[in-house]
Order: structure tokens, then C-alpha cells, then sequence
């Protein structure tokens, strides 16, 4: 699959593409005209690669986390960080929770505020 088709189906551009590329994130296959071509994976690591940037994981540990990812093995020194990771995604979704709750409750009285402003 070429590069046009591969940002399509994952959602991102090109031109990350070719930045997960350089960073060692992501493997293409060259033509002999010097064009890229994905395998039918690509898509998938793609939103792999996503999740993890989204997740606070920078280019360097995403490329040390993706062989464990694959083949399934790890150092106890991966593990470690793996799950010291984890822990701080799990502190942050903890965080995002209670500035979620505390928005729900401004929201509950901003809307009962409206209700008596109309009822008046």
C-alpha cells in the first residue's frame, strides 16, 4: 500500500508518516523509483504508534516498546518501565476523571440555575 493510502486509512498525514519512518517507528519497502510501499500492518501500527504518543510516550520509548509489543518478550528492565508507564497513565486517567466529575457538578448547577431563572 503506498503512503497516500496508508495516511488515508490510518488517519494521519503524510508527512507523520514519514517522521514515524525517520524515528525507526515504521518500515516501508522502497520501488525502484524510490516509492514507498506498506505492508497491510501499517495501518494498524499506525493507530499503535497514536495511542502511545497520545499516552505521553515519547519516539524513543515507543521504539524500544514495539518489539516487546510483537513478539511478546521483554527484559525485566522493560517490564519496569512498561509498568512504570502504566502507573502514570493510570494516575493521569485518574486526574481526567475528577476534573471530569468536577465539571459535571458545575455543569448540574449552571443548569439548575437556568431552570430557576426561567421558572421566575
Amino acid at each position: 500500500m503506498r503512503i497516500g493510502e496508508v495516511a488515508e486509512r490510518s488517519g494521519v498525514s503524510v508527512r507523520a508518516l514519514r517522521y514515524y519512518e525517520e524515528q525507526g517507528l515504521l518500515q516501508a519497502d522502497r520501488s525502484a523509483s524510490g516509492q514507498r510501499h506498506y505492508g497491510v500492518a501499517a495501518v494498524e501500527r499506525v493507530h499503535l504508534i497514536q495511542q502511545l504518543y497520545a499516552a505521553g510516550l515519547s519516539s524513543r520509548d515507543i521504539l524500544e516498546l514495539l518489539p516487546c509489543v510483537y513478539t511478546g518478550s521483554a527484559t525485566p528492565d522493560m517490564i519496569a518501565r512498561l509498568t512504570a508507564e502504566r502507573d502514570r497513565i493510570d494516575s493521569q486517567l485518574r486526574g481526567l476523571t475528577e476534573a471530569r466529575e468536577r465539571l459535571d457538578s458545575v455543569l448540574r448547577t449552571a443548569y439548575q440555575h437556568l431552570d430557576r431563572d426561567a421558572a421566575a
